[in-house]
């Protein structure tokens, strides 16, 4: 009998420290390239380690679903805050427990429940030729419908959920009648079918198809820092205008963090996303991502200071995910594929 208790205590010994070691497991529809970084440093500094799986943001919902109470999921982190909505409405998220780091965060960038937070923003401007186009001539997105942009405008489908999302933050703040009028405006004006994504409109503007697109910013700084000469070229051509600067401000979504329902690592998936909030995670997403800063205080990179300072639209994010089957209805009525 001694020596089974003795065999025991060597054996709880053994397996202890592997099942008592802190874990985050990490669903992230963001490339492994743009976040690894971030989450080797945390473990450096923390000693709990993140089993990171990557995929498409869409898929990676359905997968929770799927794998319901038994998803080993403590994070869900994703691209649009249509998606975190989404995965909220489904019952796939929780509140995070607020803390010092999120309580820094405005309002409109996290859930009114607390079941999702920006970690850095994403802002959707014009983007034009810089030979072709007056700038004085485009200050809003309203100014885009008028018969003097037919056949000049360049943007991707209405199935990709940042276009979505713009259309819902202007149904919230124009209302469904005027939001109805822009996007038929809008499409009218295309000069093309819409196809490929941001950075396919920029090099259209490059290459003279239409003159002025609307994409994230991240895209073209990331053509500007290039290490393709080709690629650099064509960013260089184009001149970000920020609309809307007298009224509404320019739009503006999250790549953003849920807590899955069923963490099983709760607090350690809460240490994480403190983290991300940190001041370290927070200049990484403006010089290595040239995503903006969610927070206030952080400086941001040279090259997202080239583009100008701006005014947001304060709408609540929530806001974009109620709307969205509304906005993708207007877009279908207005023939925009």
């Amino acid at each position: 009998m001694k020596n089974f208790i003795c065999f025991v205590f060597v054996v709880v010994t053994m397996v202890s420290p592997i099942v008592m070691a802190e874990q985050v497991n990490l669903y992230s529809a963001r490339k492994e390239a743009l976040i690894k970084p971030l989450l080797d440093k945390f473990t450096q500094e923390t000693g709990i380690s993140v089993n990171l799986v990557t995929g498409n943001a869409d898929n990676l919902i359905t997968r929770l679903k799927s794998e319901g109470k038994y998803s080993p999921a403590d994070l869900l982190l994703t691209t649009d805050v249509g998606r975190l909505y989404r995965a909220k409405q489904q019952d796939l998220t929780q509140e995070i427990a607020t803390s010092e780091a999120i309580s820094l965060l405005p309002n409109n960038l996290r859930d009114e429940q607390g079941h999702w937070l920006g970690l850095s923003l994403r802002a959707r401007p014009l983007m034009v030729s810089v030979d072709r186009v007056d700038f004085k001539t485009l200050t809003n997105l309203e100014d885009l419908v008028s018969s003097e942009w037919k056949g000049r405008v360049c943007i991707r489908s209405s199935s990709n959920i940042y276009n979505q999302s713009m259309v819902a933050a202007l149904i919230a703040q124009l209302g469904e009648s005027d939001a109805q009028e822009w996007v038929n405006g809008l499409v009218n004006n295309f000069a093309r079918s819409p196809q490929g994504g941001d950075r396919d409109q920029i090099k259209a503007v490059a290459s003279g198809m239409c003159d002025v697109a609307i994409a994230n910013t991240y895209y073209l700084a990331g053509m500007l820092s290039s290490e393709d000469t080709t690629t650099q070229e064509q960013a260089k051509k184009i001149k970000v205008i920020w609309p809307n600067q007298a009224d509404r401000g320019v739009h503006i979504n999250i790549s953003g963090v849920a807590l899955t329902k069923n963490a099983p690592n709760k607090d350690a998936a809460i240490k994480l996303i403190d983290f991300l909030l940190s001041k370290e995670s927070q200049l990484w997403y403006s010089t290595a991502n040239h995503e903006y800063p969610v927070l206030a205080d952080i400086a941001w990179s040279e090259l997202l200071q080239s583009f100008g300072r701006f005014k947001t639209e304060d709408v609540p994010l929530s806001r974009l995910g109620e709307l969205n089957a509304e906005a993708v209805q207007m877009m279908d009525r207005a023939g925009w594929k």
